[in-house]
């Protein structure tokens, strides 16, 4: 058998494209599984289920209970909900364990944990949680690998929440591949769903990812959980920034932010402030605008750094930003904007590591690149908001009023913004709108 390390579809030949997310050289080899497959463990112990009609069908809300940690709950919308299964991924060593043995402390108050680890045993997780001074009351550990004996611990203890690091380590005797492969993954997995569904257990199970998001990442499971949840961050960097790529029980645009330190992880309340921090002063090619992420509005600062290349073909370099936006904004400067940029290399990077991908961040790129291209500093008490088009007008935004109250809660004074979209809204106090149609009157007011 073949299959695809990107999504795991399976092939009974080699491809060098796959046919289903047309990947290119993701086709890789294992052998062929054997027809029997293990029994699924039962899901409530009354035989097989019934067809029911939908008027039967109860819709009582969701149970949602808080993990202690605000930023988490919020990411899940509002709390973890009884009985889903949660998919947490990211790189080795980003805080993944940490993270689910932090929110232990909490949830041991008001239900019974099951701490599950075919990584460390017992004696680690204990001197580990010791170390980010989580208490052990109502928590319960097994250092095990086998899928088997897993389901056996939690039918004996009935647990509330269940907690599986890593589900690349666990394996099902009845299967001939190893651990970790697409077939144990995706077996196993399964089999923590019925657990999740059948007995309302609250499933927590930590994945790995590479750099390619191939088969040691969530890739192959994301259709099959409730949450997936994504920790990212560079570990020479200590914020970490976890976001929801999908989500059953709420939104999937909210992040959460967290500073790792010493003793674990902590949640950092006002990222804008954070991500801020160190901004320099009266330098050329750095702008301040604001993103929404979710119903929260975040300050992010754009830089750019455009040099005259020797080259016949520039380069272009965007980090944190859409590479073909760049290019697009960058000919939009060039055409409508009057700078002659396609002689020069352009670099892009946003702080923090935030990936900026909406349309409100445009004019503020196109201010950063102005500026370093005219090496002229963007006064340090300005942000700005708004959508560039082809033609180089400006377009209104959503949610311009939070925006715009944010902006002035950490201290900007002046806010470049679309002419058509300020005059709909209303400024703090404070705080003055200088409102343009396009961007060759923006870089006329500015510089």
């Amino acid at each position: 058998m073949f299959y695809c390390t990107e999504c795991g579809n399976e092939l009974p030949k080699w491809a060098g494209q796959c046919p289903a997310c047309k990947a290119w050289n993701t086709i890789v080899e294992r052998p062929a599984e054997g027809k029997r497959r293990t029994a699924a463990p039962a899901s409530s112990g009354q035989g097989p289920a019934r067809p029911k009609p939908m008027a039967e069908v109860e819709t009582s809300r969701e149970l949602r209970f808080a993990t202690g940690m605000k930023e988490l709950d919020r990411v899940l919308g509002g709390g973890a909900v009884q009985g889903s299964l949660v998919l947490v991924g990211g790189a080795p060593g980003i805080g993944k364990s940490t993270l689910m043995l932090q929110i232990c402390d909490n949830l041991c108050r008001f239900a019974k944990v099951l701490y599950v680890s075919g990584e460390e045993s017992e004696r680690q997780i204990k001197l580990r949680a010791e170390r980010l001074r989580v208490r052990g009351e109502g928590l319960y550990l097994l250092a095990e690998t086998d899928l088997e004996s897993v389901v056996e611990a939690v039918n004996e203890l009935q647990p509330d929440v269940l907690i599986v690091d890593s589900i690349q380590t666990m394996y099902n005797g009845d299967l001939s591949t190893a651990p970790g492969s697409i077939g144990q993954v995706k077996d196993c997995t399964m089999a923590l769903m019925q657990l999740a569904k059948g007995q309302g257990v609250t499933v927590f199970v930590i994945g790995h990812v590479n750099k390619e998001g191939s088969i040691a990442g969530p890739k192959v499971l994301e259709h099959m959980v409730d949450c997936v949840l994504y920790f990212e961050g560079e570990q020479q960097n200590s914020y970490r920034i976890l976001r929801a790529a999908k989500n059953r029980f709420g939104a999937t645009n909210e992040i959460g932010v967290f500073e790792m330190g010493d003793g674990g992880l902590s949640e950092v309340p006002n990222p804008s402030e954070m991500l801020l921090s160190g901004r320099p002063q009266d330098t050329p090619g750095t702008c301040v605008t604001c993103v929404m992420e979710g119903v929260r509005p975040v300050l992010a600062e754009v830089q750019a750094l455009l040099a005259p290349t020797s080259f016949n073909v520039p380069r272009r370099t965007a980090n944190g930003f859409d590479f073909n936006r760049t290019n697009l904004l960058l000919a939009v400067l060039e055409k409508r904007g009057g700078l002659m940029v396609s002689t020069c290399d352009a670099y892009i990077n946003v702080i923090g590591g935030l990936f900026l991908d909406e349309p409100a961040a445009d004019l503020a790129m196109v201010v950063a690149m102005a500026s370093s291209f005219r090496d002229r500093p963007v006064p340090g008490d300005l942000a700005a908001v708004g959508e560039v088009g082809l033609t180089g007008e400006l377009r209104s935004v959503n949610a311009l009023g939070q925006r715009l109250s944010e902006v002035h809660r950490l201290g900007f004074t002046k806010c470049l913004v679309p002419a058509r979209a300020g005059a709909k809204v209303e400024a703090p106090d404070g705080l003055q709108l200088i409102k343009v149609h396009n961007i060759r009157e923006a870089l006329a007011v500015l510089m």
